[in-house]
Formats: C-alpha cells, sequence, structure tokens
C-alpha cells in the first residue's frame, strides 16, 4: 500500500513540474513574439527613414545645378494721375481681360468735389507682367510713382520638391511593409507612421502650390488720382428780375397803405380830442387878434 501512495506522489510532482516547464515556456514564446513584433515595427520605420536619407541624397545631386527657369514673384505698385477716373478705371479692366487676369479689389473714394481716388489690385499672368505695366502707364496722364519687386523662389520650390519625393519614397515603403505585416500591433504603428508621413506630403504640397499661384501670376497695385476744377455755375435762383420788382412794388404799395390807414385811424379816432383843441386854438388866435386891436 505505501509503494502505491509513494507511486502517485511521485507522478502528481512530474505533473506539476510538467505544467510550469510548459508555462515558462509558452510566457517565454509570447515574450519573444512580442519582442518580434516590436522589433518588426522599428525596422520597418528604420527602414523607411533610410529610404528617406537615400531619396533626399539623390535629390541633392541632382538639384545641385540651377535649374533654367528661374521662379520668381513679381509685384508692382504704381501711382499716376489721371483725367477721367471713371474711364482710366473702365479701360484697366479691359486690359486685365485681354491679358487673361482677374481683379482682386477695386475701390473709390471721394475725398471732395475736386478730388477723387481709385484703387485696383490685379493679377496678371507672368509672361504678360511687363506688357501690361508698359500700357497702363499709357492710358494714364502722369506716373507719380512706380515700384517693382521681385522676389527669387526657385531654390525653395526645389528644396520643397524634393522633401516631397523622399516623403512619397517613405510612404510607399510603408505601404508595402503594412501589407505584409501580420500582428496587430505592427499594423498599428506602421499606420501611426504612415498617417504622419501622409500630413506632412499635404503641408509640403500646399507650400508648393502657393509658389506655384504666386509665380504663375503677378499682382499690381494701381492707385489712380482724379483732381478736378469745379467752374461755378449762374444760379438763376438769384436773377428773378420780374419776381423781385413784383416783389418790392406790392411791399411798397402795402407801406404806404398801412400809412395811409393809420393816418385815418389817428385822425377819426381822435377827432373829439382834434375838435376841442382846434377850437381852444381858434380861441387864443381870437385873443391875441383883439388885445391888438386894441392896442
Amino acid at each position: 500500500m505505501k509503494k502505491v501512495w509513494l507511486l502517485l506522489v511521485t507522478i502528481s510532482l512530474f505533473g506539476l513540474l510538467a505544467a510550469c516547464s510548459s508555462n515558462e515556456d509558452s510566457a517565454k514564446m509570447s515574450t519573444e513574439e512580442s519582442e518580434s513584433a516590436s522589433d518588426s515595427a522599428e525596422f520597418a520605420t528604420e527602414e523607411a527613414k533610410s529610404v528617406e536619407a537615400d531619396v533626399e541624397q539623390e535629390s541633392a545631386k541632382e538639384d545641385t545645378a540651377a535649374p533654367n527657369n528661374r521662379m520668381i514673384i513679381h509685384q508692382a505698385r504704381i501711382s499716376t494721375s489721371v483725367k477721367d477716373l471713371e474711364k482710366a478705371q473702365h479701360n484697366m479692366e479691359l486690359k486685365v481681360k485681354k491679358y487673361d487676369g482677374y481683379i482682386v479689389e477695386s475701390n473709390v473714394y471721394m475725398e471732395s468735389d475736386e478730388t477723387s481716388t481709385g484703387n485696383m489690385v490685379v493679377r496678371i499672368p507672368e509672361k504678360h507682367f511687363e506688357t501690361f505695366l508698359s500700357e497702363a502707364e499709357e492710358e494714364v496722364a502722369k506716373v507719380l510713382e512706380k515700384n517693382v519687386t521681385g522676389q527669387d523662389v526657385t531654390e525653395q520650390y526645389v528644396d520643397l520638391s524634393s522633401r516631397v519625393k523622399s516623403k512619397r519614397a517613405v510612404e510607399e515603403r510603408l505601404l508595402a511593409f503594412m501589407k505584409d505585416a501580420e500582428k496587430t500591433e505592427d499594423l498599428l504603428k506602421i499606420s501611426t507612421d504612415l498617417a504622419k508621413v501622409q500630413e506632412e506630403i499635404e503641408v509640403l504640397v500646399g507650400k508648393i502650390n502657393y509658389l506655384k499661384n504666386q509665380t504663375s501670376f503677378s499682382t499690381i497695385e494701381l492707385t489712380m488720382n482724379e483732381s478736378r476744377v469745379i467752374i461755378p455755375e449762374i444760379d438763376n435762383k438769384d436773377l428773378n428780375t420780374w419776381e423781385k420788382t413784383k416783389k418790392q412794388f406790392i411791399t411798397s404799395t402795402n407801406s404806404l397803405l398801412s400809412i395811409g390807414s393809420g393816418i385815418i385811424v389817428f385822425l377819426v379816432g381822435n377827432l373829439p380830442v382834434l375838435v376841442l383843441l382846434a377850437v381852444i386854438a381858434a380861441l387864443v388866435v381870437w385873443g391875441i387878434k383883439r388885445r391888438k386891436i386894441k392896442e
């Protein structure tokens, strides 16, 4: 009986040892697999960075020589004096359409009855820049101020293009790694790196498009000043001679009638007093004459 118990205990110990060993091996394999997944994702990222560096070096070698077509952003500001502002603005609008340009802004300011100013901001295709300026100057009476500037952005454009090229290569490599990835952790890591690269590409492409727009169209600001001499007109309202004569005649007649009416009112209204005064005056005169006769 004791031998049977010893045998059972021995079998149980061997079972426990086997289970522990199995768990350790499973944990070890899980750790190794996790490390393998992490190493795979890190390898993909490092490989992508390596590709980006190689492409940038190749692009730098290709772009060492300056391109034949320089990319210049031209801007011009012209202040002029015109005889007729409305006509000058109309002619400028026709010239903008003639050269396939467009008007960004157009304003007119009436500073006083004698002075008005028009301001136009137009964009003209680069190939017509010089021609448009020459014809614009012919339309005005006098050029008061002219300022033309040019900014060379060729190197900036080349640098952006090179960076986009390298980012595109990284994007392609990450997409290839994503197709081959089997682990979820690898997919998450690679997709995060891919989203970041694609966002950088969008920013760079936006800057490139902006430079293309600025160099393909030149910006011209036109200021046109009109000064007019105002000649006063004859005011017919102040020259109504006949009307004024009739008015004055009626006014004078009314004044005379008013005076006559006042005299009549005074005499009739004070007639008793006047009669009494007249009697007294007559008696005084009679008394004086009588005294003279006696003397």
